[in-house]
């Protein structure tokens, strides 16, 4: 995954972060991220995007390497999120010949991040512009929610080149061996998860070009079998599920309500399905959780009650969840409480809220630990889980 050749007048100069351990001070990253950045001699020579603040140093040295003496006539901003607009100022203090491009909402943001006097020093573009290098030329493509408002795409008409912002990104250092999918999705569904409409908006602009490579502001350079990644990004737009099966997501405080989802888990395997998977959301991450949860079609949320509420790593869960837009799923409850059970009222309360959610039924109440009696209910559930993936 590691190969940023790209070619003769197109050039990587991104930067690897492997000592980053959390990226947006939220997502945990054990094999780090790329900041990508790429720059296109020709007639006219044109720097895309520069990196974030923790890699400045090293991207600045690859720039000027990259350039060897000549000057930049463009800086495109395709997106103004710090990890990759965070040298802009410096870049345009020290390259006072260029030009940054951009779209209104862009230069907006520059206002709003830097003190920065572009008068007479930049290019507005809109839906469709050419910026003619030369033997090249790219094409912009606003992608207004993919996934900040002033986020556009450049296509570079010549190698047919996608230079896809934030679309196509993944975690990991490209020096990880890993492959995309997984990352790649966890990347997706919890950072552009919620623009699932604007990113089939791309995704109609995208269809409409002949696409050779992809090159996105995270992870490695797509340039072969460049369905797949449509493929997949066409299922994670639409909220399909990837796998037909069951993700038991549970909160437990002192085992009980584990041993309950890991009894579920039993009963559903007996009748049949194959493809069951237990995450305990104490201990999980959460960006992980949140991937598992659109994978499957269908899932069981199980429960301790808390405070009259719910154990709150399952309440983080779930509100995390209905902020990426989960839908087009079933979903089965099991709660615990040893003298108020709340845990099924409140997560079915966070559930109502979410589109095209079927709730089933029954709602099993476990008090404290599971006894003769509540298995009946949980085999009850278990088949309703079962029935439910026929519809």
């Amino acid at each position: 995954m590691n190969d940023t050749h790209i070619s003769d007048s197109v050039l990587y100069i991104g930067v690897n972060d492997r000592t980053l351990d959390l990226f947006e001070s939220q997502y945990v990253v054990p094999n780090g991220v790329s900041y990508n950045s790429y720059v296109i001699l020709d007639e006219k020579v044109a720097v895309l995007d520069t990196v974030d603040a923790r890699a400045s140093e090293q991207w600045f040295a690859n720039l000027e390497q990259a350039l060897a003496g000549e000057p930049v006539d463009y800086l495109v901003v395709s997106h103004m999120e710090p990890d990759h607009a965070a040298n802009v100022e410096r870049f345009a203090r020290q390259h006072p010949e260029a030009v940054l491009v951009g779209n209104a909402k862009t230069f907006g943001m520059i206002a709003q991040f830097f003190d920065l006097d572009l008068e007479g020093r930049k290019l507005e573009v809109k839906e469709g512009d050419t910026l003619d290098l030369g033997q090249h030329v790219l094409q912009f493509f606003m992608a207004p929610m993919v996934h900040w408002p002033e986020v556009m795409v450049a296509y570079e008409q010549t190698e047919k080149i996608l230079f896809s912002a934030d679309g196509f990104g993944k975690f990991g250092a490209l020096d990880a061996e890993e492959g995309w999918d997984e990352e790649a999705a966890r990347y997706y569904l919890n950072i552009v998860g919620k623009y699932g409409v604007q990113v089939q908006g791309l995704l109609r602009k995208a269809e409409k070009l002949d696409i050779r490579m992809i090159c996105p502001l995270h992870g490695p350079i797509l340039r072969d079998n460049l369905g797949h990644y449509l493929e997949k990004y066409q299922i994670w737009s639409t909220y399909q599920p990837e796998q037909k099966g069951v993700l038991i997501a549970y909160a437990s405080i002192h085992g009980n309500t584990a041993k309950a989802a890991q009894l579920l888990a039993e009963y559903l395997g007996e009748l049949g399905e194959e493809h069951v998977e237990l995450m305990d959301l104490s201990r999980e991450d959460l960006s992980l959780a949140v991937r598992k949860a659109f994978y499957y079609d269908r899932m069981v949320v199980a429960a301790a009650t808390y405070d009259g509420g719910v154990f709150p790593c399952m309440e983080e869960f779930l509100q995390h969840i209905r902020s990426k837009n989960y839908q087009k799923r079933t979903v089965g409850i099991l709660e615990n409480g040893s003298w108020a059970p709340m845990a099924g009222k409140v997560m079915r309360g966070l559930l109502e809220g979410m589109k095209d959610v079927r709730i089933l039924e029954p709602v099993v109440t476990v008090k404290s630990a599971v006894k003769e009696e509540n298995r009946a209910a949980m085999k009850e559930l278990a088949q309703s889980c079962v029935d439910s993936a026929a519809r």
